[in-house]
């Protein structure tokens, strides 16, 4: 994926995950929980052999659901860590 739709879905996703998740973060964050989700997510699921996303695709409806639920398993660990829960 190219690094602007990269961004882009990034952002969406972590926008959908502030939203879910009740929390605050603002454009900047959204933007790193979507593409950091997405590549933790992406990790999580290859390490178990249940799906492989191909990272160099152009805009696809997985990345965005990838990166919405690993923001959410961010902001998840985020809260837990500091009992916020």
């Amino acid at each position: 994926m190219s690094w602007l739709a990269a961004i882009i879905v990034g952002g969406i996703a972590g926008w959908l995950a502030e939203k879910v998740m009740k929390s605050d973060m603002g454009l900047f964050m959204n933007i790193i929980l979507g593409i950091v989700g997405a590549i933790v997510l992406n990790l999580i699921l290859g390490l178990t052999g249940l799906v492989d996303f191909q990272a160099g695709a152009s805009f696809s409806f997985s990345y965005l659901i990838v990166g919405f639920i690993g923001a959410c398993l961010l902001i998840f660990i985020f809260r837990a860590v500091r009992g916020r829960t």
